[in-house]
């Protein structure tokens, strides 16, 4: 069939405003945030409405052997989002609502296109929070499902996955699937729904989403510490963990990367001049509990652990700068990107092994002659670092180093990212050939003419 043939039987289809072709799509639409751009031309970018539409979309794509690369909001780092030469886009933007709220139950069920953002807005009110912040609340529900997105956050209550109960989704052949439900706990059968999580679009298309919700606490205090070496912070970690103070926040930043978001945004902290020329790291912690009180000792607990632990001097910020100061962390990525950096590293490892990894991490970029700065959720090990090293090849060789050394450390190479494209070949070539085989197969299952979003994660095949 011929392009405006399949053209004129989409637009039939889906209608000519969920078409977009040509010089009609938009550039956005093309790419996720990957620092690795890729240029490519789908022959077509299109907006379902419904779950009927993705099911046409889907029995239109196999029966014209077209790949489909599904879409949120493109806020990915990973590559994961790239559409193929000729094959169809999937945006979920138009498919954005939240279908209900159970505040007895604590669960909503969304549609995969709503942001962060819109679903925390739409649960003001309820006493109800979705917990789960990668960073970016213009992200979608879909992506987060997707990539199993994490956060700073997550040292308290967990990933994305967490937080799935269940999922609508379509096959490729245009089947509906519903997995799990408004329930916290099964033991019937195979758990889809958590295979699903995380598999990067290469299983089935999202098209609804069950969410986990939790009590929205009212009483939080912001902490930072800062250290006179990166060594003392991660040292400390273990802790504050043990402590029993469920910080809700635990995050690390070294100085360079403090000083780089903090600039960004305009915002200056009140660190006494005199520590601050000793500082090489920062720790921030955040509490959230239900009374002002339980608050109030937790940060007395908290002080005294920091100062026996060598913090130089223990700030409680006031709630304006808080709020700046984490927000700040969350636009790290954009501050890196804007700076020039190369890659962005998303590895994670035990939390007992982040000192090691770092201080190794640092000696391999000097034998590359690289540069890294970092900042993470050191709470779960999760490290990320801005690699600046221009050459392709020794870049290349560095990342694979780097994410070797987090494998044998009993780590993983992406803790929240996704492996996307762009780690897809150390992925392949640091994993288990047994399990990759494994995934292969189940990948089959599910979509055995291997068109859902193909040339990333499992398929070797480089993007065309």
């Amino acid at each position: 069939m011929e392009t405006h043939e399949l053209l004129s039987e989409l637009t039939r289809l889906l209608g000519a405003d969920a078409v977009a072709s040509g010089e009609s799509i938009n550039p956005d639409d093309l790419h996720d945030e990957s620092l690795h751009q890729r240029s490519v031309t789908p022959l077509a970018v299109l907006r379902p409405r419904s779950t009927a539409d993705v099911q046409a979309i889907a029995r239109f794509a196999s029966q014209h052997g077209l790949a489909l690369t599904p879409r949120g909001s493109g806020t990915g780092l990973s590559g994961g989002a790239t559409p193929v030469n000729g094959g169809l886009v999937v945006s979920f933007s138009k498919m954005n609502h939240v279908l209900s709220i159970d505040e007895g139950d604590h669960v909503a069920v969304v549609q995969p296109g709503i942001t962060l953002r819109e679903l925390d807005e739409a649960l003001k009110g309820h006493g109800l929070r979705y917990p789960v912040y990668p960073g970016e609340l213009s992200g979608s529900l879909g992506g987060n499902v997707n990539t199993n997105a994490g956060g700073m956050r997550a040292v308290r209550h967990g990933v994305t996955r967490q937080h799935i109960l269940g999922l609508e989704m379509v096959l490729m052949d245009g089947t509906v699937v519903r997995s799990g439900g408004p329930v916290v706990k099964s033991s019937s059968g195979y758990d889809l729904t958590q295979l699903v999580v995380g598999s990067e679009g290469t299983l089935a298309l999202v098209t609804e989403v069950t969410l986990k919700l939790s009590p929205q606490l009212e009483h939080a205090a912001t902490v930072l510490a800062p250290f006179s070496s990166v060594q003392e912070v991660t040292t400390v970690v273990p802790r504050i963990v043990s402590s029993g103070l469920e910080p809700a926040i635990l995050e690390y930043l070294d100085v360079l990367t403090m000083a780089s978001v903090t600039n960004a945004a305009g915002l200056e902290l009140g660190v006494d001049a005199a520590v601050a020329q000793q500082t090489l790291a920062y720790l921030i912690i955040v509490l959230e509990t239900r009374t002002q009180a339980q608050l109030e000792g937790d940060i007395e607990a908290l002080g005294e652990l920091l100062d026996g632990a060598g913090a130089l001097d223990v700030y409680v910020l006031p709630s304006h700068s808080a709020t700046a100061l984490i927000e700040a962390r969350e636009r790290a990525f954009w501050n890196a990107k804007a700076a020039g950096a190369h890659e962005i590293i998303d590895v994670v490892v035990p939390r007992s092994k982040v000192p090691n990894f770092i201080e190794r991490a640092q000696e391999m970029a000097l034998a590359h002659e690289s540069f890294l700065v970092g900042c993470g959720h050191v709470g779960d090990g999760n490290v990320h670092f801005s690699l600046y090293q221009p050459d392709d090849e020794r870049r290349a060789a560095l990342l694979h180093e780097l994410f070797a050394y987090a494998v044998s450390l009993g780590g993983a190479i992406s803790g929240e990212h996704g492996i996307g494209m762009d780690k897809q070949a150390d992925f392949l070539a640091l994993s288990d050939p047994l399990l990759i085989d494994l995934q292969r197969q189940i990948k089959k299952v599910f979509d055995p003419r291997g068109l859902l979003n193909p040339y990333r994660l499992l398929d070797e095949r480089p993007s065309p």
